[in-house]
């Protein structure tokens, strides 16, 4: 997302060397990561730490943002979900999985491909256009991308919104009212159905728990 505010710290450098570890043992052809977890835990500045690392290694890993890819406009959700009932429609069905699997498509194909990318700023969709010819590995993040199909390493950041609170409110998240408590409640129910599917877990601490 253009304007995101990254809040790096040495546990992202501490986790991701553990996860680097992993992907170089298991590195091959077009390898994907991807990492999940509640919002503001930390998943965008482990992939950009992860990235760089990769970077230092030979490695050209792209970082893709998947939570750009929401059917509804950003301004728009909020009445929409109201409308729909939140407990209804928050979750997996909101993502536009079909341009996530072209846009995975091209980069396994080394093809040029242009993806959203919402500018939190002025809450409007741009579009990005990437040559994945020469990208190596996609780092996937966002609140539902172990669920993504196709994913060889799929981590899992085991902090709620409830010990996040802060670091939403430094990142400029919507307000902490009541629809927002109600959709991180359900965001959490989603995210954490999802959890089996992910081979490193990050705790609390952010300790790195190798296939847990």
């Amino acid at each position: 997302m253009l304007g995101d505010v990254l809040l790096i710290s040495e546990k992202h450098q501490t986790a991701a060397k553990k996860i680097l570890e992993k992907v170089l043992k298991e590195k091959r052809d077009k390898y994907i990561v991807a990492i999940s977890g509640e919002s503001g835990s930390g998943k965008t500045e482990l992939a950009h730490v992860l990235a760089k690392m990769l970077r230092k290694e030979g490695i050209f890993a792209k970082p893709i943002h998947i939570d750009n890819y929401y059917k509804i406009h950003p301004l728009d959700r909020t009445e929409w979900r109201k409308n729909h009932g939140i407990e209804n429609v928050v979750g997996l069905n909101e993502y536009d999985w079909e341009t996530i699997y072209k846009n995975i498509d091209d980069f396994k194909n080394n093809k040029k491909s242009t993806m959203p990318c919402i500018d939190l700023v002025t809450e409007q969709v741009d579009s990005l256009t990437t040559d994945f010819d020469g990208i190596d590995m996609l780092i996937i993040d966002g609140l539902y991308a172990i669920n993504t199909e196709g994913v060889d390493l799929g981590v899992f950041i085991e902090l709620t919104y409830h010990d996040t609170k802060k670091a939403q409110i430094v990142r400029g998240k919507e307000p902490q009212n009541e629809y927002r408590m109600k959709v991180l409640e359900r965001e959490h129910q989603v995210v954490q159905s999802i959890k089996p599917k992910a081979r490193i877990l990050v705790t609390i601490d952010y300790d790195v728990v190798d296939d847990y």
